[in-house]
C-alpha cells in the first residue's frame, strides 16, 4: 500500500486509489499516518477530530471509523477481527506501515540522512537528500480534511518540520553553489507561506546566488509590502540583513563542490598574544591539563571563573598556547563583550558569523538564521581539531550555539558569572582564586624589574597587600612603578597607604576617576584595565534589590570570615525576607561579588569592600 499526507490525503492499494470515506474518518487517517508507528490515543483521536468540543457520542463515532478504516485497509478482514494494519495496544490506536510506504516516513528518513551529511561537512550530500525528502510536498499537509481539523498543533508540528528542511536545503545549496536544485521548491515553499520571513529571506539569497538579482530585490519588496499591510511591521533582521547582501552583491554565483569534496577549512590562528609577565598558577595549570587528560574523545568545555580582575583573560590565553599545537587545525577567539563598559553583549548570530567567517566562509554562502549558523559552524569543525576561545561570557544561552560538536575540539569559556547552565551541560568549572602572596610578589617583581623587589622587600610585601593581592590591581600599581624607576617601592607603598579607602590608586596612569551612584565612572584613560570600572562592570548588570544589598554589605564585612555575615545579617540589613535575602548572596556570589568562605557566611574581597564603600557614599 501507499499513503500520503504531505499535501492531499490519498492512499493507494496496488495502483487503485481508496475511497477514504467521510471528512472525518479521513481526518483520522490523517492523524494516524502522521503518527504512524506511535499509538494514537483515544482521548488525542478525540481532541484532533473535534477541536471546538466533542459530542456525547464521540467515542462510538471514533469506533465506527475505525471499524471502516480498518476494512478499508484490509478489504478480506473478518468482522471482529485484530487485523494486522490498524490495531489496539495499551497505549491506543496504531497504524503499522513500513517506511517505505508513507510520505511522511521517507520525508524524515532522507531529512535525517541530509542532516548527518551536513555534520560532517558535505554540503552537496546533504543538498541532495534534502531536496529528494521535499519531493514529497505537495501542498498543505493532509489537505482534504476539515479545515478546522488541518489547524491543529499535530498537523502544524508537520508544515514546521517541511518549512525547517527547505531552510537546510537553502543553506546546503548557498554552501555549495548550487541553487538551481533547491531554487523551485524553495519558491513553492514561500508561496504556501507568505508571511514566513526566514523562507523569504533564504529565497532572497537563493535567487541572488542563482544570478538573479532582479528577482529576489523584487521578492524582498513584495514581503516588504505584505508584512506592512497583514501585520504593521517591516521586515525583521534576517530578512533585512539579506535584502543588504544583495544590494551590496554579497552574494555571488560560487563554484560548486565537487561531488564528493568536502568544504575546504582554512587554519585559523586567532588566539591574542600571551602575557610576557604570566607568573604562578601553578595549581590551576595543573587541574587544567589533568582536565584536558580526561577529555579524549568527546568535545569538552572548560568554565574559567572569578571575580573582575582576577586574570581569567590571562590564564585562558597563557594555557591556550600552551596546548595549541594539540589542535591541528587551528584555533578560534571571540569576545563576547558580556560585560563591555557600553553596548549589549555579542548576540551569538554575529558570533557565528565572525567565526565562520575566520573559516573561509564568504559572506554570500553564509546562512541568514541563527540556528542555520550554528548547523554550518558545527558542520564545518566535524572531524577536526581546534581550540576554541569564548572570552567574557555574560551567561550559557549566549555561549550553547558556539559549542562545537566536534570530539576533537576544546572550548575555554571566561565569565565573571558561574553560568551553572553550562556547567549542568557538562562544561567543567575552574574557579580562579586570588593568587598567593608568592606569586604576587612575583608578579610584582617581573613588572617593575627584580632587582627593586630585592631592593625592597618590605615594601613590596606592603604593596601586595594593599592591592589585595588582585592581579589587575597589582598590574596597575606595577605598571606605574615601572614608568618611575627612580621612585622607591617605599614612596609606592606610602600612596597606596594614603588611598586605601579608595580605588583612586588603581587607575590608569593619568586618569581622573568619578563615581556616580549607579556604579558608572568617567575617565579619560583607557577603562579595560581600570579597577573601579572592572567592577562596576559587573555591578550595572545587578537588579535594583541586588545592587542595594551589595551596598549595604560594605560595612559590615571584610575578607574574612570573622567579620562574614549570613544570610540573617542581610535579611535584617536591607529589611528582607531570610529567603529573599539567601536567594541575592547566593546570586551576588555566582557574579563573584562576594564572596563565601564557609558554608552560609558571605564577605567582599578588600577591594570591592571599597567599591562598595563609594557606592554607598554615592
Amino acid at each position: 500500500m501507499r499513503f500520503e499526507v504531505l499535501g492531499p490525503l490519498r492512499a493507494y492499494d496496488g495502483g487503485r486509489e481508496l475511497d477514504l470515506g467521510f471528512p472525518q474518518q479521513r481526518a483520522l487517517l490523517a492523524l494516524l499516518l502522521v503518527r504512524a508507528g506511535r499509538p494514537v490515543p483515544a482521548a488525542e483521536i478525540v481532541g484532533v477530530l473535534w477541536p471546538e468540543g466533542p459530542p456525547a457520542s464521540a467515542p462510538n463515532v471514533v469506533r465506527r471509523y475505525l471499524g471502516a478504516l480498518r476494512r478499508l485497509l484490509e478489504p478480506g478482514l473478518p468482522p471482529r477481527a485484530p487485523g494486522r494494519r490498524l490495531v489496539r495496544q495499551p497505549g491506543g490506536h496504531l497504524l503499522q506501515t513500513a517506511d517505505d510506504e508513507v510520505d511522511l516516513a521517507r520525508f524524515r528518513t532522507l531529512t535525517r540522512n541530509g542532516e548527518r551529511a551536513a555534520a560532517t561537512g558535505r554540503p552537496e550530500t546533504a543538498l541532495r537528500h534534502f531536496t529528494e525528502a521535499l519531493d514529497d510536498w505537495r501542498g498543505p499537509v493532509a489537505s482534504g480534511i476539515p479545515a478546522a481539523v488541518r489547524e491543529h498543533a499535530v498537523f502544524a508540528a508537520v508544515e514546521r518540520e517541511l518549512v525547517r528542511t527547505t531552510l537546510m536545503a537553502a543553506d546546503a545549496a548557498l554552501l555549495c553553489g548550487s541553487p538551481e536544485p533547491v531554487l523551485p521548491r524553495l519558491r513553492r515553499a514561500a508561496e504556501l507561506d507568505p508571511l514566513n520571513e526566514p523562507l523569504h529571506a533564504r529565497l532572497v539569497m537563493v535567487l541572488a546566488a542563482a544570478g538573479l538579482q532582479a528577482e529576489a530585490l523584487a521578492v524582498h519588496e513584495d514581503v516588504r509590502r505584505l508584512l506592512a499591510r497583514e501585520l504593521g511591521v517591516p521586515p525583521g533582521a534576517e530578512l533585512a540583513a539579506a535584502h543588504t547582501r544583495v544590494l551590496r552583491q554579497q552574494v555571488r554565483p560560487a563554484r560548486p563542490v565537487p561531488r564528493g569534496e568536502r568544504v575546504p577549512v582554512p587554519r585559523p590562528a586567532q588566539l591574542p598574544p600571551g602575557l610576557q609577565v604570566f607568573a604562578g598558577r601553578r595549581a590551576e595549570l595543573d587541574a587544567l591539563r589533568e582536565i584536558a587528560g580526561t577529555t579524549a574523545g568527546a568535545p569538552a568545555t572548560v568554565l574559567i571563573g572569578g571575580m573582575p580582575g582576577i586574570g581569567k583573560t590571562a590564564l585562558a590565553v597563557h594555557w591556550a598556547h600552551e596546548i595549541a599545537d594539540r589542535f591541528p587545525d587551528g584555533q578560534l577567539h571571540v569576545g563576547l563583550r558580556g560585560f563591555a563598559p557600553s553596548g549589549a553583549p555579542l548576540a551569538p548570530a554575529d558570533a557565528l558569523r565572525a567565526m565562520l567567517d575566520a573559516l573561509g566562509i564568504p559572506p554570500g554562502r553564509m546562512p541568514t538564521g541563527p540556528d542555520a549558523l550554528a548547523g554550518l559552524y558545527r558542520s564545518l569543525l566535524a572531524g577536526r581539531r581546534l581550540l576554541v576561545l569564548l572570552d567574557d561570557a555574560p551567561d550559557a544561552e549566549q555561549v550553547r550555539p558556539l559549542l562545537p560538536a566536534s570530539p576533537g575540539c576544546l572550548t575555554l569559556v571566561t565569565s565573571r558569572n558561574g553560568l551553572p547552565g553550562l556547567v549542568a551541560a557538562g562544561a567543567r568549572p575552574l574557579h580562579l582564586d586570588l593568587p598567593s602572596a608568592v606569586d604576587a610578589r612575583t608578579l610584582l617583581a617581573l613588572r617593575t624589574g627584580p632587582g627593586r623587589v630585592a631592593a625592597e622587600p618590605a615594601a613590596a610585601d606592603e604593596i601586595v597587600a594593599l592591592c589585595a593581592r588582585l592581579p589587575l590591581a597589582l598590574a596597575l600599581v606595577a605598571a606605574r612603578a615601572a614608568a618611575h624607576p627612580d621612585v622607591p617601592l617605599a614612596a609606592v607603598a606610602a600612596a597606596l597607604r594614603r588611598s586605601r579607602h579608595s580605588l583612586d590608586a588603581f587607575t590608569e596612569p593619568g586618569a581622573t576617576p568619578a563615581m556616580t551612584a549607579d556604579g558608572t565612572t568617567a575617565v579619560t584613560a583607557n577603562l579595560t584595565t581600570d579597577v573601579r570600572t572592572a567592577f562596576a562592570r559587573s555591578y550595572r548588570r545587578l537588579p535594583p534589590e541586588h545592587a542595594r544589598l551589595f551596598r549595604l554589605l560594605a560595612p559590615h564585612t571584610t575578607a574574612t570570615i570573622t567579620a562574614a555575615v549570613t544570610a540573617q545579617d542581610a535579611a535584617a540589613l536591607a529589611a528582607l525576607p531570610l529567603r529573599t535575602a539567601r536567594l541575592i548572596l547566593s546570586d551576588l556570589a555566582d557574579a563573584h561579588l562576594v564572596t563565601e568562605p564557609a558554608p552560609g557566611r558571605y564577605a567582599l574581597h578588600e577591594l570591592m569592600r571599597v567599591f562598595a564603600t563609594e557606592l554607598g557614599t554615592a
